[in-house]
């Protein structure tokens, strides 16, 4: 139970990713921690949060002042504020760095932004480590498919992400610095499933960017199982890659709108996106080996790569790309119900209770 006793800081832990991790964190399936730490710049969602955690409708001063007091405890600041970092790491044990401008859009006209928060804000955490001598044992970085020959100003800024981890383990050996990458995740905030639901609930029409771009499809419960498995067996250095089905736009917008009477309008490619996403890339898979169900993408850096990875043979001879395997619309509309993401599933649940 790796995570039984420890304490665990998740960096944007407000979003739909880190509400999933900080709720599986909290079941004790890998370990009861003996603190989990929100570290957001948004009070609202971290109020809400709270109040949910405490099944209360309406604040209290307890519910505020017991803060610190609690296993889940919140604090208010920015992972691009160095002495927010530093006051948030001074007493873990692993950091989960969720917090991310993830946009491709937004990304594309404020690139400045996304260096802040995807850049600066892991280069804080290293800084914070080797500054102070934390007692962190584990860092892991949250990373994107965009990150993997990256087209836009979100995916090269995770790209440097990943790169300021990995060294991260030459500046600060004593910590595990790790990174996991992965797709899109169904229903997340900002993602296609919460636009369809809202565009088939108000009767139409559903926007496809263009009918052939596919895109890997994962569930945010198998992002966090990527990220618990990184924590147990990802080796300093590592990117963690679940093996991701793929599906196309329009099969995902069909599966969707099923029979009703919903037009499908195809609206354009949109500023930095690609046609296809790439998990792991031609460079990469000469030195790509299994780890359990996942790719484990090893460290460039000699200084980091171990000697049974030196022997292991790489399991792939080209990229992985959301191109290669893709589901048909059968096939598509399974996972979807799967993962209770279809329209009759949700009932009377909008977008936003979907992300909730």
């Amino acid at each position: 139970m790796i995570l039984e006793g420890k304490r665990v800081l998740v960096t944007g832990g407000t979003g739909s990713m880190g509400k999933t991790l900080v709720r599986r964190l909290l079941s004790g399936e890998i370990g009861m921690p003996s603190k989990v730490v929100i570290l957001s710049r948004d009070e609202a969602k971290q109020h809400v949060m709270r109040l949910a955690y405490m099944d209360r409708k309406a604040t209290t001063d307890e519910v505020i002042y017991e803060n610190f007091q609690r296993t889940l405890s919140f604090r208010i600041g920015d992972v691009r504020s160095y002495t927010d970092v530093c006051a948030a790491m001074r007493d873990v044990d692993i950091v989960i760095n969720a917090a991310a401008m993830k946009q491709v859009p937004t990304c594309e006209y404020f690139p400045e932004q996304a260096i802040a928060t995807n850049c600066l804000g892991p280069g804080n955490i290293v800084q914070a480590l080797r500054d102070h001598d934390y007692p962190v044992e584990v860092v892991i970085g949250v990373s994107t498919d965009k990150a993997c020959k990256p087209v836009n100003a979100m995916g090269m800024s995770k790209a440097m992400q990943e790169r300021i981890f990995v060294a991260a383990n030459i500046a600060v050996p004593k910590t595990r610095s790790i990174c996991v990458r992965y797709g899109n995740v169904l229903a997340s905030r900002g993602s296609v499933i919460p636009l369809f639901l809202d565009q088939i609930a108000r009767g139409g029409p559903v926007t496809v960017t263009v009918p052939e771009m596919t895109r890997f499809l994962l569930s945010l419960d198998a992002a966090v199982d990527t990220v618990f498995a990184a924590i147990r067996t990802a080796r300093a250095g590592e990117t963690l890659i679940p093996r991701a089905p793929s599906a196309t736009v329009m099969n995902v917008a069909r599966a969707m709108v099923g029979d009703r009477a919903i037009p499908i309008e195809v609206t354009g490619i949109r500023p930095g996106e690609k046609m296809d996403e790439i998990m792991v890339s031609d460079e990469e898979a000469r030195r790509t080996i299994a780890r359990g169900a996942y790719f484990a993408v090893i460290p460039m850096l000699p200084e980091l790569i171990q000697h049974d990875d030196q022997r292991a043979r790489p399991v792939l001879t080209k990229e992985f790309s959301s191109g290669d395997d893709v589901l048909g619309l059968e096939g598509t509309r399974e996972l979807l119900r799967k993962h209770k993401l279809m329209p009759d599933q949700a009932g009377s649940r909008d977008a936003g209770e979907i992300l909730a």
